[in-house]
């Protein structure tokens, strides 16, 4: 059975053997795995970057001036080495003991907010089962159908990234 733009039906379409559900379940546990790591990219775009500066009361060029860096594919949110890896500048760790929050969540880009369901992680079960070996959250918390998964993994490259 074939869904919009002609692409046939991918593995979360059919029924998980376990649950009988289509789709995949995932509940953030504030780990932080997602947001460090090796050295990554964090694009956002335009957009992003002035909600990101509004938040922290910066004007745009002060934001991109101290929290991002020039890469190959456009600008990218600053990581700092950690014991956990590459962080995210942004990534908490101190404010709730034993958790790690975003310190711009509500303003995050589309990029964080798609996590987990990136094309390279829903590509196939085998690539889901992996991302949950560093993600305690896959495979629980709230069940996401099919189409709610195509929607959101659509906004991982929503807009060309910001230039600086």
């Amino acid at each position: 059975m074939a869904h919009r733009h002609g692409s046939t039906r991918e593995w979360f379409d059919h029924p998980d053997p376990d649950t009988g559900k289509a789709g995949l379940s995932f509940g953030c546990t504030q780990c932080g795995n997602c947001c460090t790591g090796p050295p990554g990219y964090v694009g956002f775009t335009a957009a992003e970057a002035e909600a990101i500066a509004k938040r922290l009361g910066l004007s745009h060029d002060d934001f991109i001036e101290r929290y991002t860096h020039d890469t190959r594919a456009g600008r990218s949110i600053n990581e700092h080495k950690t014991e956990h890896g590459y962080d995210c500048v942004f990534l908490d760790r101190t404010t709730i003991p034993g958790k790690a929050v975003c310190g711009i969540y509500e303003d995050r880009p589309a990029q964080c907010r798609a996590w987990p369901f990136w094309t390279s992680t829903i590509r196939s079960r085998r690539d889901w089962n992996n991302a949950g070996q560093t993600c305690p959250g896959i495979g629980r918390g709230t069940h996401y159908k099919p189409q709610q998964i195509r929607v959101i993994r659509a906004t991982e490259g929503e807009s060309e990234p910001a230039r600086a």
